[in-house]
């Protein structure tokens, strides 16, 4: 056998290369397939085959045409969540922050390109009417804040989307909305799940009854605290402890889910002695809603337990149970029944004649869910939990 030296692999190399490059300069791209502005959009064609999941192009409106949010309030929530969102938003862009700190606001408009001159204090709140780039105010502050600023924001003549809850009372609630009736101005209270496409999914089986009439929910929502003195922690400025917080998602997603309002609830607080977290707020709350079609929802929060965020809602011949279900991401979605049934139609939802229990996640920075991952399971199939991390809440802003 004759001996292979470098040099004669290099050659054959080298003229292999040269092939290779002689052929692909030969092929051309159509011009076509770089796609075109059309009305100001850019359209491409799919470069996948049809067997492929195809992505929408993520088309913007013009700046211009973007409507301009005001953000009140630079916290945790507004910086880890807020912000971001609204960077990638089509539709909105912010255009003013409202801060009691100067120098975070301009450190945060330096980041999102927001000129100085719209920075404002608490004091300087009411110049937002003078400024035709806002036109919704986006109200991040402590709970006992909400009415004062939701309607003041109503007398600059804006929009409001407000954080949850709504107010610390009912009798502030009923202000706001009157506050807005006669601004004739919208306000919204940010809930968000019931948008969420696999809240819209959990909705859409309940509801549909192909799976026989909701039984029974089940729900919990909670995480452990830290001992900062932090605004949650007061009776004034939070309204109350963790129900009002996180056990809101528990029961805004029984109402969603049901289409119902409760007709009888029953509750437990539990404050742990000695903790100073709980000197003036509840820790844990345990709560039952029963609905009027007979459904009995079981809830829970807390304020002393690591992260947890589930929900599953039982019917006579499947369940559909989400883990974590409250998040801002990451969430998951398993559903069991008889294996061989027909998987539930849904735009994000793959189909599989033995499956019987898809399995949905999202991307780190969205809430629409990636291409469903659905694995087979046994007859009365039981389903093996994923391994769980810690999910940071998403903290409300400091002023």
């Amino acid at each position: 056998m004759p001996d292979v030296t470098r040099r004669a692999l290099a050659t054959a190399a080298g003229l292999i290369g040269a092939g290779f490059a002689t052929a692909s300069a030969q092929q051309v791209q159509p011009p076509d397939l770089g796609g075109r502005a059309v009305d100001g959009k850019v359209e491409l064609p799919p470069l996948s085959a049809p067997t492929e999941v195809q992505s929408p192009t993520p088309n913007r409106d013009p700046v211009a045409k973007r409507l301009g949010v005001a953000v009140v309030g630079i916290g945790a929530l507004t910086m880890e969540q807020i912000m971001p969102a609204f960077g990638a938003a089509k539709h909105v862009r912010v255009t003013a922050l409202v801060s009691g700190d100067p120098a975070k606001a301009r450190a945060v408009a330096a980041q999102h390109g927001i000129p100085e001159t719209h920075l404002y204090d608490y004091a300087g709140f009411d110049r937002l009417r003078d400024n035709p780039d806002v036109d919704i105010v986006y109200v991040v502050l402590p709970n006992d804040m909400h009415m004062e600023y939701t309607l003041r924001a109503a007398q600059a003549g804006k929009h409001v989307l407000c954080e949850k809850p709504m107010a610390t009372s009912v009798a502030d609630a009923q202000r706001m909305v009157d506050g807005y009736r006669d601004a004739g101005r919208r306000l919204m209270i940010a809930y968000r799940l019931q948008y969420e496409p696999h809240h819209r999914a959990m909705i859409r089986m309940a509801r549909s009854g192909e799976h026989g009439p909701v039984r029974l929910i089940e729900a919990v929502n909670g995480q452990k605290q830290a001992p900062n003195q932090q605004w949650r922690h007061s009776l004034k400025q939070a309204g109350g402890g963790s129900l009002p917080d996180v056990g809101i998602y528990c029961l805004n997603a029984a109402r969603y889910v049901t289409g119902e309002e409760p007709v009888e609830i029953t509750a437990q607080l539990t404050p742990p002695k000695d903790d100073p977290r709980f000197r003036e707020i509840e820790d844990i709350c345990a709560f039952t809603l029963r609905f009027p079609s007979g459904v009995i929802a079981t809830c829970s929060s807390g304020y002393s337990f690591h992260k947890s965020a589930q929900m599953r809602v039982m019917m006579p011949e499947a369940w559909v149970e989400m883990d974590p279900a409250f998040t801002y991401q990451g969430l998951t979605m398993h559903i069991g029944r008889k294996a061989g049934q027909r998987t539930p139609s849904s735009s994000a939802e793959s189909t599989s004649a033995t499956s019987s229990r898809p399995r949905w996640t999202t991307s780190p920075r969205r809430s629409a869910p990636a291409a469903s991952r659905i694995r087979p399971a046994r007859k009365g199939c039981r389903t093996r939990r994923s391994s769980r991390r810690s999910i940071a809440r998403p903290r409300a802003a400091a002023p």
